[in-house]
C-alpha cells in the first residue's frame, strides 16, 4: 500500500535529499492532502519540531481533522504523544525517543517506531550521528511495544534511485505482526507491488510530487488475482459506507479515477472506461479508494450526487431501509427545495424556534423512564439534532468522523455538567 508523505516546513510542503538538502516547494499541505488522501492514511512529518526550529502544530490540528493522519516530528514524550492522539492523528510516528517504557504508556495500534538507518546501521540527530545498532536489533527491541514500524534508508532518500529490498524483507521478518513501512528511494508501481506482497508499505514523497509516479499507479500497484479481461470487482459505498452498487475497475480506470477525484470505471459490456453520471448528471465524487485484505478487490467511497447510484433513479442498486442517512437526506431536500407548510422547513428558517425545540426535547429524554417513552424522545432528539446539522452545513459523515477522532482520543476529561446548565 501507499503511504503519501507531506513534510513540513514553515508551513509548506517541502521535499528534502537525505534530510538535507532542499530541492523543491509542494505548495500548500492541505491542498496536497486533499489530493493524497483518497490513497487512505497520510504521513505528515513536521521537520521543523523534528530540528528543533519550531512547528507546524497548528496546521496538522487542521490536517488531521481533514483526513487520517500518521504525525512524526518532535514527538519525544509521552505528554506530546498524548497530545497528538487527543487531537486525532490516526497514528504517531515516534523517533529517536521511541522506547519500550515510553510505547508501552500509549495504544500499541497507533504507535510507530521510526527506524531510520544509513546502510544498515541506525543513525539519529538528524541522520548526522551513527549509533552503532543494527536496524534489526532495533526493530527487535521495540517490536512488542508498537504496531508499526518506519523503515528509512537514509542513502536512498529523496534520491528515487531505487531501495535495498533484501534489508526491508530482513526487517519485516523481524518485525513480527508490527506492519512496516518503508521509506527512501522508491519511486515506481512495480516496487511498491513488490513491497506490499512482502508485507511492507511504501511511503512515498519525492516521486509523486515529481511525477515521476503517479498516486493513482501507485494505489492499484497491489492489485492481485484479476478476473477474466484484468478487471476487479468494485464495491461502490456512499460516505457512510452504504453499499449503492458493483461495477469493475482496471489499473487503468482506477489510475484515472484517483487521479480526477470520480467515479470512473470499466464497462465490460462495451470494453471501455465509463464515468458514472456523465449523462445522468447523478455524478460521484471519489473520496477515498480501500483494497481489501486479498487485494483483489476494491471498495470506492464516494459522494453521490443526483438522484443515486442505480440506473432506476433511485440511491442504491439494493432495496434500502429508512435509517438516519436517509432522514438526513430528507430534511437537506426540504432545505433545498422548501414545501409550504412543512414542519421541517419552519424549524430550518427559525433557529430561535429549533434552538428551544432542542432545548425541550433533550430535556424530556434526560427525565424520560422506561423503554418506550425512551424511544419516542431520542426519535424527536435525533430528528432536531439532524436539522441544525443540516442547517449548519454538516452532514451525518462529519458527526462520525469526529466521533471517531474523540473515540481515538487517550486523555478522558471528567464526564461532569456544566456550571449553570439546564437540569
Amino acid at each position: 500500500m501507499i503511504i503519501p508523505s507531506i513534510d513540513l516546513m514553515q508551513g509548506r510542503a517541502v521535499q528534502l535529499r537525505r534530510g538535507r538538502d532542499f530541492v523543491l516547494d509542494g505548495g500548500d499541505p492541505m491542498e496536497r492532502l486533499e489530493q493524497f488522501a483518497v490513497a487512505g492514511e497520510v504521513a505528515v512529518v513536521d521537520l521543523d519540531a523534528a530540528l528543533g526550529r519550531g512547528s507546524n502544530e497548528e496546521l496538522i490540528r487542521q490536517m488531521v481533522r481533514r483526513a487520517p493522519c500518521r504525525v512524526g516530528g518532535g514527538i519525544r514524550d509521552l505528554d506530546a504523544a498524548r497530545a497528538w492522539l487527543d487531537a486525532g492523528a490516526a497514528k504517531i510516528v515516534i523517533g529517536t525517543a521511541a522506547s519500550p517504557e515510553l510505547c508501552s504508556a500509549l495504544p500499541r495500534e497507533r504507535v510507530i517506531a521510526a527506524v531510520d538507518a544509513e546502510r544498515g546501521q541506525v543513525v539519529v540527530d538528524g541522520w548526522r550521528t551513527a549509533t552503532g545498532v543494527s536496524v534489526l536489533d532495533r526493530v527487535r527491541a521495540l517490536a512488542s511495544f508498537v504496531g508499526g514500524f518506519l523503515f528509512t534508508q537514509v542513502e536512498h532518500e529523496g534520491a528515487m534511485g531505487g531501495f535495498d529490498l533484501r534489508a526491508v524483507a530482513a526487517a519485516v521478518g523481524t518485525a513480527g505482526t508490527a506492519r512496516l513501512t518503508a521509506a527512501g528511494g522508491i519511486t515506481t508501481a512495480a516496487e511498491i507491488a513488490e513491497l506490499d506482497k512482502i508485507g511492507a508499505d511504501a511511503q512515498v514523497g519525492m516521486a509523486l510530487y515529481t511525477g515521476r509516479l503517479s498516486l493513482g499507479d501507485a494505489v492499484a500497484a497491489p492489485l492481485a488475482k484479476p478476473l477474466a479481461g484484468e478487471v476487479w470487482p468494485t464495491v461502490v459505498c456512499d460516505e457512510e459506507e452504504h453499499a449503492l452498487g458493483l461495477v469493475w475497475s482496471t489499473r487503468e480506470s482506477l489510475a484515472k479515477a484517483v487521479a480526477e477525484r470520480r467515479g470512473i470505471y470499466w464497462s465490460r459490456s462495451r470494453q471501455a472506461l465509463w464515468e458514472k453520471g456523465a449523462t445522468s448528471g447523478n455524478t460521484q465524487q471519489l473520496m477515498r479508494v480501500d483494497p481489501d485484505c486479498d487485494r483483489d478487490a476494491l471498495r470506492f467511497i464516494v459522494r453521490q450526487h443526483g438522484a443515486g447510484f442505480c440506473h432506476l433513479e433511485r440511491r442504491s442498486c439494493w432495496p434500502a431501509d429508512f435509517d438516519l442517512g436517509v432522514l438526513a437526506r430528507m430534511i437537506a431536500e426540504r432545505a433545498a427545495r422548501p414545501e409550504p407548510g412543512s414542519r421541517t422547513v419552519k424549524l430550518l428558517s427559525d433557529p430561535s424556534l429549533l434552538a428551544a425545540k432542542l432545548l425541550e426535547e433533550a430535556g424530556e429524554l434526560g427525565l424520560a423512564d422506561g423503554r418506550a417513552a425512551v424511544v419516542h424522545e431520542t426519535a424527536d432528539v435525533l430528528y432536531l439534532a439532524l436539522v441544525a446539522l443540516v442547517r449548519g452545513g454538516g452532514t451525518l459523515a462529519d458527526v462520525v468522523a469526529e466521533l471517531g477522532r474523540r473515540h481515538g482520543a487517550v486523555t478522558r476529561r471528567p464526564m461532569a455538567a456544566k456550571v449553570g446548565a439546564a437540569p
